[in-house]
């Protein structure tokens, strides 16, 4: 049952429609302020009268029935408690029928989510720093189509610029095609770090540098050749780190794909008057707006980001049409957003208002600040290899006789990973610290699997029940259900806010919660009913946590 809706019909509020009133309707934080609350504070303007007031007369006219038990004004709140055996019937239900599913909404349908994330630079190592954009883009590719949306997930690689001709001069000096290909990554990193430190010493290596990229800007077989050797090895080892963390993508354009897309760009810029010269470089002008002004051509006449994240946002509107254009780039980028959403507003693009900057923290080494260029990193694939050998060890310990260990052991490791990154606001920063990563204790996605697991056990054991009725409940039963209805609303606040830690942080409670009823409520011993009921429970406790996580990317084992 849509509670929120009935609760609407049942409000008579002058100037105010049944839809909107259902709009206000919230899910109070705790249970002991109700199932569902209005805050009056949002009908004081239309109503002309105090929320307090409102909110006390909205509850003497309000009519409890079969559905709704208590309806209360509480500090400007219309505070509402739903009839429990209809709310655990309807619910249960619901969730039974629907299965993987639940929570799923088509309010996106007809609608288009372009997401850019994760973008790795080419011949450079997948390292700790990529994580949050990588899972963070990918939960909210999955969050927002489980709601209905066509989502193009989009891979914004770093494929060019100076570093390629870096990478050629350092692999004419140190290295071979026999190394490259056999060490791969590690190798690449290895000649560009050297490069860097040579260049230190040695700065006519960086004019080697850009003659180079020149060359490959130029069509040069064999500088060309040596950078689509590159990004091949690049790409190879990426997507095992990619199919490790559930990722996808629907394109891989990179900067180097809008080469042939900028000087349009630039063209319509000059024909709108939004050029200006400034000690020979192309600018656009954004004093007035509190900005410092927006780089399009060096003087040299090279582009820049802005350049290509201009042409690149072209092309996505015009080839995706999309309604939203997400970009899921760390907060040291703020500026550079704000800047090339500025430049399409002022070149007469309708739809630059619907360009997002999904900012997240950064990540940084218990030592300091991560870098490429000086070697100070740390690897994601390490990372994962780690945490995949912890979990092993920890069963090898637990349970030494579970069959299918590798495959439970990378499910729980990677799931560690995935499920640490995104656990927090995403615009904290985070100190990347090995023991938190590692540790399986507390609030944890192995808590979460083991909860799931568990109820696996639980039907294994007594049977998935065929049919059930409501009993009278007690607490801790109604606090699982409680919290499993407001699962659907959870999913939608996360894709509204772009917040995949709101699904994160429902997991933990609901895994609470039921862990606490297993504790409080037997099951095998129960009355027929009561068994029944509370085995329709855990089926959907068990079928709402694999939902959850299946949206973090995160897989569920049926034994641990």
């Amino acid at each position: 049952m849509d509670y929120k809706s009935y609760i609407a019909t049942k409000l008579n509020i002058n100037g105010v429609s049944q839809e909107e009133i259902a709009s206000f309707i919230e899910v109070p934080p705790t249970a002991d302020m109700g199932d569902y609350a209005l805050p009056c504070f949002k009908l004081a303007k239309i109503m002309r009268m105090p929320p307090v007031k409102i909110a006390q007369d909205l509850a003497t006219a309000f009519s409890c029935d079969e559905y709704i038990s208590e309806c209360q004004a509480v500090n400007g709140y219309l505070n509402f408690k739903v009839n429990r055996t209809g709310f655990a019937d309807a619910l249960l239900n619901k969730i039974l029928t629907e299965g993987d599913r639940f929570g799923a909404d088509t309010i996106g349908n007809g609608k288009t989510i372009c997401i850019d994330y994760s973008s790795v630079n080419i011949a450079k190592q997948f390292h700790i720093g990529h994580l949050s954009t990588t899972v963070i883009g990918s939960a909210l590719c999955k969050i927002f189509r489980f709601l209905g949306y066509k989502v193009v997930g989009i891979n914004h690689l770093g494929d060019y610029g100076t570093q390629f001709g870096k990478l050629i001069v350092a692999f004419k000096k140190w290295s071979s095609l026999e190394e490259v290909k056999e060490k791969g990554l590690k190798e690449l990193s290895r000649i560009y770090v050297k490069f860097h430190d040579e260049a230190e010493k040695n700065p006519a290596l960086d004019d080697e540098a850009r003659a180079y990229f020149k060359k490959i800007e130029d069509g040069d077989k064999e500088s060309n050749e040596l950078f689509e050797l590159f990004k091949a090895i690049t790409m190879k080892e990426v997507e095992k780190i990619y199919k490790l963390l559930n990722v996808t993508f629907d394109s891989y354009a990179g900067e180097s794909f809008y080469n042939d897309k900028m000087q349009p760009i630039v063209d319509e810029l000059n024909e709108k008057n939004l050029i200006k010269l400034s000690d020979g470089a192309s600018i656009v002008d954004l004093e007035e707006y509190n900005m410092p002004p927006c780089l399009i051509l060096k003087s040299d006449g090279s582009t820049l980001y802005a350049t290509r994240d201009i042409a690149a946002a072209v092309y996505r509107k015009n080839t995706y049409d999309f309604d939203k254009c997400l970009y899921v780039v760390a907060y040291q980028q703020n500026l550079h957003f704000k800047q090339f959403f500025k430049v399409l507003e002022l070149m007469g693009k309708p739809w630059a208002k619907d360009m997002v900057h999904v900012a997240y923290g950064m990540v940084s080494l218990e030592s300091g600040s991560m870098s490429t260029r000086k070697g100070q990193v740390v690897l994601l694939e390490d990372v994962i290899d780690k945490t995949i050998e912890k979990a092993y060890k920890v069963i090898e310990e637990k349970n030494p006789a579970l069959p299918d260990k590798e495959n439970i052991a990378r499910a729980v490791g990677t799931g560690a990973v995935i499920f640490g990154a995104l656990c927090n606001n995403k615009i904290k920063d985070i100190v990347f610290s090995y023991d938190r990563v590692l540790s399986f204790e507390g609030e944890t996605c192995p808590y979460v699997q083991y909860t799931v697991a568990r109820c696996n056990s639980i039907l294994s054991k007594l049977g998935n029940p065929s049919s059930y009725s409501s009993v009278q409940m007690c607490d801790s039963e109604y606090a699982v259900i409680s919290e499993l209805g407001k699962f659907p609303e959870i999913v939608k606040s996360a894709a509204e806010k772009y917040e995949p830690s709101f699904v994160t942080r429902y997991a933990i409670d609901l895994a609470t919660a039921f862990n606490k009823f297993y504790i409080d409520c037997k099951i095998a011993s129960a009355s027929e009913d009561a068994k029944n009921f509370r085995l329709a429970i855990t089926k959907a406790v068990k079928t709402t946590l694999t939902n959850a996580l299946t949206l973090l990317g995160i897989e569920t084992v049926e034994q641990m």
